[in-house]
């Protein structure tokens, strides 16, 4: 699998633009079960564009937002940082380059699905403070609600490089189970996109399995695409679907070292 930091380097303005956002009622959910408040210290982790760090900001919380790809970066910098409380860091979720201790929660936005678990876990149990939680946030997109969402799943099926591999479904209750040691908390949000051809369009290319544009298998793809649309849209539009979960918990403190 191509190294993932760097997989959505070619296609950063079309996540900027047509990637779905958080509900509000998550972020609230996200901010009561963390016991955050104004001022406090947290990390977003696989920050990307600056989707998660931008509703954290606008709550009063300081965001360390962590980003290993450089261009998505450079996105969010460009968005955010006029921002009071946004501090934009090259690291990963492995290495994020914070001090010990040093926040009160972390939170993982449609970005856990690409960390090492193990290294992962030791480095949140390092960087939060004692009672620190870790969040983890998935906009899920519903693949069997309508004939539409059905057909679009077949079509990405289809022509994705790698998706059956990368899809972030793949994070399983046993794999949460075992990336937080413990009991955690689990919420789920309905969500939704509208779009004409080409936001539709766009919110394909976003997607880092998408063939390049000078793959093969780029321009039958845009075919089947606008196919698709034409079957399904009403008044120029077609809905995409999503149900958006959020996983809320602690991680068992890291051994004394002796």
């Amino acid at each position: 699998m191509p190294d993932p930091t760097a997989r959505f380097s070619d296609r950063v303005a079309d996540y900027v633009r047509y990637r779905p956002h958080y509900p509000d009622a998550m972020w609230d959910a996200l901010v009561e079960r963390c016991g955050l408040a104004p001022g406090d210290r947290m990390a977003d982790v696989g920050s990307g564009t600056g989707i998660s760090t931008g509703p954290l900001l606008d709550r009063g919380v300081f965001v360390y937002a962590v980003e290993p790809n450089g261009a998505m970066r450079a996105a969010a910098e460009a968005a955010l940082g006029e921002r009071a409380g946004f501090d934009s860091i090259d690291g990963t979720a492995e290495e994020t380059g914070l001090e010990n201790a040093s926040v009160a929660a972390v939170v993982a936005g449609q970005a856990f699905h690409w960390f090492e678990p193990e290294g992962t876990r030791r480095e949140f149990a390092r960087i939060l403070r004692p009672g620190g939680r870790v969040a983890l946030c998935w906009n899920e997109r519903l693949t069997d609600a309508t004939p539409f969402l059905r057909d679009y799943e077949a079509l990405i099926v289809r022509f994705g490089t790698d998706y059956t591999t990368v899809d972030h479904r793949n994070v399983d209750d046993a794999r949460l189970a075992a990336f937080y040691g413990r009991p955690y908390e689990s919420f789920s949000f309905p969500n939704e996109q509208q779009f004409d051809f080409d936001g539709l369009r766009g919110r394909l290319l976003s997607s880092s399995y998408v063939p390049a544009e000078d793959a093969p298998d780029r321009m039958p793809m845009l075919e089947a695409l606008r196919g698709l649309f034409d079957r399904y849209q009403e008044d120029g539009r077609v809905g995409v679907l999503y149900t958006t979960v959020l996983y809320v918990g602690a991680l068992p403190a890291l051994p004394e070292r002796r």
